[in-house]
């Protein structure tokens, strides 16, 4: 007997456990009161994060962050597509569990800035509570960053720009993005009338395909299809794709599915108004062909120009200040660039856009304390230019218009690729940047081996 334990000594572990998991919770500090207001802090941290289009990975890291600042050790955060859980056991005493559901979600950087600065104030200057509500409520009640034509004038400049870097002139730019305002404010007439999406969808895309129609039926030397698919560049939905995909890669695949499922539905939204008004055009034997995702060859420098003016007009309609806006352009460029590198030493698109994805992911992650910025700024508007929204329409048409099941599932399977592969290189560039944002990872650290150091002297005691 002596020798088999004397062999388990030598081979056995002495460390802490591989994972700490469904640890007895730790003795309150606080008392009700003190409890209540910090759990209310926390959730309303998380809740603005997701409401202004944080992902689900930095939202819980985030509320995590100030649940410890506020002496929340067994803090427990969800989250999905739409809600958000915070719950603290703790020992001797009712769970107090809190949820809010997060009912708007749209991307708005200058409001994310202000929030994640709250956030950072509460865990490195230990704000109070009160204080940290005063400066949330000055957050959320703050004026738009921009006017409402300047709004107007990005999405024109999204639509414009995509126009270039699919190999078009100055006539089909400019019909795009004036095709593109257009569509813009008849969704926001819509969604003022509290029409669904996917009617809003429809509607748009009919829209952007009339237009078409009518430079064919007018004979207008312009590529008519080039038009339309600039022109509903915003309707596409290739972005919550690759939220959807990082969702996934990231752990948290009820908020993947809501936003797969919400991709699906869109985009057959826009299917369905194209189709619509073609049926309409070949009824009045208008000859025309709106599909057309193969771009023409496009000049380095156009394409450089383009692609920077993507991002940056991208960030305008985002809600990001002058700043922002500029360094949103630069990431656009960047992206650009890693691409068309990659491609010329024989990367197919995919591993392109993944190599592309890498370095923005991991530029982004180490600028983001000396720049004071978001990550996801520089991630979001950075990859637009690579999104594969296009391909994803261009599939769902070929099946439901063209009937060529084979053609559309290939398409859909070939966006699906490029998505995953902008969604995992974003996550493999901000693990590869995260040491060189040395101050969060050390936060991390010290959290860790806190927690455990507790639990540990808890134990010992009892």
């Amino acid at each position: 007997m002596e020798i088999p334990r004397r062999a388990w000594r030598a081979i056995g572990g002495s460390g802490p456990p591989t994972v700490p998991i469904a640890m007895r919770p730790l003795r309150s500090e606080m008392d009700e009161t003190a409890v209540n207001a910090a759990v209310g802090l926390a959730l309303r941290i998380g809740e603005l994060m997701l409401a202004v289009g944080a992902p689900a990975a930095d939202v819980i890291a985030t509320v995590q962050r100030v649940a410890d600042a506020l002496r929340l050790f067994d803090c427990h955060v969800d989250v999905t597509y739409t809600s958000i859980t915070v719950s603290y056991d703790r020992l001797g005493a009712v769970p107090l569990t809190a949820v809010r559901v997060v009912r708007v979600s749209q991307a708005d950087y200058t409001r994310l800035q202000g929030v994640t600065a709250v956030a950072q104030a509460v865990v490195d200057e230990r704000l109070d509570i009160e204080e940290a509500h005063r400066r949330l409520d000055a957050v959320t009640s703050a004026p738009a960053t921009y006017r409402r034509s300047i709004y107007a004038l990005g999405w024109a400049g999204v639509a414009g720009c995509f126009a270039f870097l699919l190999g078009g002139g100055w006539w089909e730019a400019l019909l795009a993005a004036v095709t593109t305002a257009a569509v813009e404010q008849m969704l926001r007439i819509l969604n003022r009338w509290l029409l669904p999406p996917f009617f809003q969808q429809a509607a748009g895309a009919a829209l952007a395909t009339g237009v078409a129609v009518l430079l064919v039926a007018l004979d207008v030397n312009v590529r008519s299809s080039l038009v339309v698919a600039a022109g509903i560049v915003v309707l596409l939905a290739g972005l919550s794709l690759v939220s959807a995909t990082q969702d996934a890669i990231d752990g948290f695949p009820v908020t993947a599915g809501g936003r797969a499922f919400e991709v699906v539905t869109l985009t057959t939204g826009i299917v369905v108004g194209i189709a619509g008004v073609l049926d309409l055009a070949r009824r009045s034997q208008v000859p025309l062909e709106v599909v057309s995702t193969v771009a023409a060859p496009v000049p380095v420098p156009v394409a450089l120009t383009a692609s920077a003016g993507i991002a940056g007009f991208w960030a305008v309609v985002s809600h990001a200040r002058p700043r922002a806006v500029g360094l949103a352009a630069v990431a656009g460029a960047l992206a650009w660039t890693v691409f068309s590198l990659t491609g010329l030493l024989g990367a197919g698109p995919v591993l392109a856009s993944g190599a592309a994805a890498v370095v923005l992911g991991f530029a982004a992650e180490a600028l983001t304390r000396p720049l004071r910025l978001p990550p996801q700024l520089l991630v979001v508007c950075g990859i637009i230019p690579l999104l594969p929204g296009l391909a994803v329409y261009g599939g769902l048409f070929t099946v439901v218009v063209n009937n060529d099941i084979n053609g559309g599932l290939t398409a859909l399977v070939g966006a699906l690729a490029v998505g995953l592969a902008l969604a995992a290189g974003v996550t493999l560039g901000e693990y590869l940047g995260r040491p060189l944002n040395g101050r969060r990872d050390r936060y991390d650290k010290r959290v860790r081996r806190s927690r455990f150091l507790r639990r540990s002297r808890t134990a010992d005691q009892r």
